[in-house]
C-alpha cells in the first residue's frame, strides 16, 4: 500500500471541507457539518504547509477562492432543488416580478386632448382622464390625440392624423359636454317637485 504524499492528502482534504460547506447549505446541521468542513480545511493547510511554503500559500488561496465560490454555487443550486422549493415553494418568474400598469393597454388607443397641450396637459381615452405629455410639438383642445407609450407616471402622446380621428367614438365626449336629453333617465327628472331641504 503506497502512502499519499502531503499535496495529495491537501487536496482530498480541500475537496472533503468544501463538499462538507456544500452539504450544511442543503443538509443544515446546526453547525456540525460546518465545524467539520472547517477542520477538513485547515488540515488541508497544514498539509500543504507541510510539503513547503509556496504549496502552503497556494492552497491557502486556492481555500480563499474554493470555500466562497462552492458556497455561492450551493446557494444557486439550492432554490432549483426538490427540497428548496419545499422550502421556499416557487419562485416568480421575471413576468411576475415585473410591475403591470394598466395604462400600458392604452398604447395605440385614440383620445382627445382636454387641455392645450404645451408640451404637459390631460387627455380623455377611454373615458377616463390621464395626465399626458406631447412629443413635442404642442395639442390643441378638444384635438385628437394617439397614446404612443406610458412612461413613468404619463403617457406620451401625439395629434391623431385623419385616419386615426376617424376612430374617435361620439360617446368619448365629456359628460358635461352632453346636451341634457343625452343623459338618459335623469334628463326625465322634475327637479321643482324636490323639496329643498335648507327652506
Amino acid at each position: 500500500m503506497t502512502v499519499l504524499d502531503p499535496v495529495s492528502w491537501a487536496i482530498i482534504l480541500m475537496l472533503i471541507g468544501c463538499g462538507l460547506v456544500v452539504l450544511e447549505v442543503f443538509l443544515p446541521s446546526g453547525g456540525v457539518l460546518s465545524m467539520c468542513a472547517a477542520l477538513a480545511i485547515l488540515a488541508s493547510l497544514v498539509m500543504a504547509f507541510r510539503r513547503d511554503m509556496t504549496t502552503g500559500l497556494t492552497f491557502l488561496v486556492i481555500n480563499l477562492v474554493a470555500v466562497p465560490a462552492a458556497v455561492t454555487l450551493a446557494f444557486k443550486v439550492w432554490p432549483l432543488t426538490p427540497m428548496g422549493k419545499s422550502f421556499l415553494g416557487e419562485l416568480p418568474t421575471a413576468r411576475e416580478m415585473t410591475p403591470t400598469d394598466p395604462r400600458r393597454a392604452l398604447v395605440g388607443r385614440v383620445g382627445v386632448a382636454k387641455s392645450k397641450m404645451l408640451p404637459a396637459g390631460s387627455v380623455l381615452v377611454d373615458g377616463q382622464y390621464h395626465d399626458a405629455v406631447s412629443q413635442g410639438e404642442a395639442i390643441d383642445q378638444d384635438q385628437p390625440v394617439v397614446v404612443m407609450e406610458v412612461r413613468g407616471n404619463r403617457m406620451v402622446v401625439r395629434a391623431a392624423d385623419a385616419e386615426e380621428a376617424s376612430q374617435l367614438t361620439p360617446d368619448l365626449r365629456d359628460v358635461l359636454d352632453k346636451p341634457l336629453d343625452e343623459l338618459g333617465p335623469l334628463a326625465d327628472l322634475d327637479l321643482e317637485s324636490f323639496d329643498d331641504p335648507l327652506r
